[in-house]
């Protein structure tokens, strides 16, 4: 800017001195004119330098802006959450239920080291507070490692979610019809269920995947050796005895899912003073869609072999459902579940304690991943059942 102003004021000399005074010699002018060249050479290098300098810039900013590119190209996050509300009147008298709970919060860290290597994670709130005294807390329900050793196998190690039933993998609020999710598979499998190993997943053949997995197992804590109790959850978790997990999935028709999971473990004790002896689950389920119709089924069975299940009928524990469900459209659907499950239905059980449940509800959802949802849940309960809740379900719930 000074030499484009000193360049002007040359040039403004020269008029002057061509009109207030006489007419200049040849000397002179050449020598004005060498002078407005000098301007003009510094006046270039200059433009030259300052190009220079912003072409620097720009590159240093483009490397930046693909570094992040990059950068958010490895690594991504996502999440769910769901909140619920419910007003259940207890049919026995004992207690009603009338609460609303934001009931799950949960992201996902993921990241790409290169094609074949790769990092999952998953961090709950359930409750939404967490603190003394309060029914909240926080989980890490999975972080692992997955290695694709070819094509068609991977390894994967850390803390996972195990394969087995509809839900224990899959469970985002938007994929299932419900406020809650089915008893059976909560209470029976127990739903959510995730431990800490090594597991193996191979495709055998085109919709046909096998998975394998070593890890540490449930563990009985009191002589009721209820399941869902047992999980341990990966914290300081006792791993004298592991549970060894072989899961088969059918997905070759389109529309159509249809698989099973056993898992063994040795010894349901684990370390512990309970006699629960050994423990093996067997399971079959059943997802088929057909346009605007679809079908889940799912049946589950413990049976636990230790003196202290089976003196109070906890070594069969079992359950299963069937729900059948009807799409309007791609924002409105309908369904009806029936659902039976019981923690002691072997011989030793002194009383009928097994549950029966209907649910009969829709969900509306405004966005593929954004839901609401309502229904309405009748149970019929045994003796051995101190509560019988009837009533309304509420729910909103979406993921990313």
């Amino acid at each position: 800017m000074k030499k484009t102003s000193q360049l002007i004021i040359t040039a403004f000399a020269v008029l002057v001195s061509l009109t207030a005074q006489s007419a200049p010699t040849n000397e002179q002018i050449m020598e004005m004119m060498m002078d407005l060249k000098q301007e003009i050479a510094e006046l270039k290098k200059e433009n030259q330098k300052l190009k220079g300098d912003v072409e620097e810039v720009v590159e240093v900013t483009d490397e930046a802006i693909k570094s992040q590119m990059k950068l958010s190209n490895k690594s991504t996050f996502g999440g769910y959450g769901e909140l619920h509300g419910n007003w259940l009147e207890d049919q026995k008298g004992v207690s009603d239920v009338d609460e609303v709970d934001f009931h799950r919060f949960v992201l996902f860290f993921n990241h790409e080291y290169s094609d074949k290597l790769r990092f999952v994670s998953e961090v709950e709130i359930e409750h939404s507070y967490v603190g003394d005294g309060t029914s909240g807390y926080v989980e890490l329900e999975q972080a692992y490692v997955e290695y694709d050793l070819t094509g068609s196998t991977s390894i994967s190690a850390g803390l996972f979610l195990i394969p087995v039933g509809l839900l224990n993998q899959t469970h985002e609020p938007d994929t299932f019809y419900g406020v809650e999710r089915n008893d059976v598979e909560k209470n029976i499998i127990p739903t959510t269920w995730w431990e800490s190993g090594a597991m193996v997943t191979a495709e055998l053949a085109q919709g046909l995947s096998l998975k394998g997995a070593i890890s540490t197992g449930l563990k009985a804590k009191d002589t009721e050796v209820n399941i869902r109790d047992g999980r341990q959850k990966s914290s300081k978790a006792k791993a004298e005895s592991f549970a060894y997990t072989a899961n088969l999935e059918y997905t070759a028709i389109p529309g159509v899912r249809l698989g099973g999971t056993i898992n063994y473990q040795e010894d349901f004790q684990n370390g512990g003073t309970v006699d629960a002896g050994g423990a093996i689950l067997t399971e079959i389920h059943a997802d088929i869609t057909q346009g605007p119709y679809r079908l889940r089924a799912l049946y589950a069975n413990w049976d636990l072999e230790g003196n202290a299940p089976e003196a109070n009928g906890a070594d069969e524990q079992k359950g299963w459902y069937i729900e059948p469900s009807y799409k309007v459209n791609e924002e409105l659907g309908f369904f009806v579940r029936y659902a039976t499950w019981d923690n002691t239905s072997g011989s030793g059980s002194a009383t009928n304690t097994e549950y029966q449940q209907t649910n009969i509800g829709l969900n509306w959802w405004i966005d593929p991943q954004v839901v609401f949802k309502v229904d309405y849940q009748d149970q019929d309960v045994g003796a051995g059942i101190s509560k019988e809740l009837d009533g309304l379900n509420l729910g909103v719930g979406y993921s990313f």
